[in-house]
């Protein structure tokens, strides 16, 4: 079993403590016995952005919001998904994630935060969202642990029917809410309907390959493209 140290703490407003862990080259973000993400473990993460690109590919000079830089694998999917004219917003609740993107971690953001598409802003992600009116092609969250909960109660606003009817408003028609979940969730899935969505739930391994298992089985993460009518 992997050892790891503790390489920094950084709290969530609102929320719980975060620890930044290390063994040897790779990284995890925990709070207490919960791993919320790894950098050995990532491939859903990434398949968040590309399959959001692919589903918003005929549009010209997208605009992309993406909730929780997390280690950034959704991010860098997105910037070599889309092209030159696209422009990412990316916002982050806890700056001291950002801190250890350019410093411990800084292998691993290869440099993705100072792309000339990309915009950063310390926020809440839920109110770029309910300021914004058809301003975005896609909107992609990756916070929490998914529909409810975990590391701050705030973000269950985000998937309340609220916070869908607030994302709805806030794409262009068209447009694709993307979310990112460790789980399935059926009550979620009736949520996006009712809120006016075309929806499709998509499995994906959370490894890159295949053979790649954990405690001898195949860990598999869901992903909800909602689509504006």
């Amino acid at each position: 079993m992997r050892e790891y140290e503790v390489v920094d703490r950084a709290q969530v407003p609102g929320g719980v403590e975060l620890q930044l862990l290390r063994s040897g080259d790779e990284f995890a973000i925990v709070f207490g016995q919960n791993e919320l993400m790894s950098s050995d473990m990532f491939a859903s993460e990434q398949a968040l952005a590309t399959l959001t690109c692919e589903r918003i590919a005929e549009q010209s000079a997208p605009q992309v919001l993406i909730g929780g830089y997390g280690m950034g694998f959704t991010l860098r999917a997105a910037l070599a998904a889309l092209g030159s004219d696209a422009n990412v917003t990316v916002a982050e609740l806890v700056p001291q994630i950002l801190v250890w993107a350019r410093g411990p971690m800084h292998r691993l953001t290869d440099g993705c935060l100072d792309d000339a598409r990309v915009t950063l802003v310390i926020d809440d992600v839920g109110l770029l969202i309910h300021s914004a009116a058809g301003g975005y092609d896609a909107i992609l969250l990756d916070v929490d642990n998914g529909p409810e909960g975990l590391t701050r109660r705030r973000n269950d606003t985000l998937y309340s029917p609220a916070g869908l009817e607030a994302s709805r408003k806030a794409l262009r028609p068209g447009g694709v809410l993307a979310v990112w979940s460790a789980d399935g969730d059926g009550d979620f899935t009736r949520r996006l309907e009712r809120a006016g969505f075309d929806v499709a739930e998509v499995k994906v391994n959370a490894f890159s390959t295949a053979d790649q298992v954990m405690d001898g089985k195949q860990v598999n993460h869901h992903i909800w493209f909602a689509r504006r009518h």
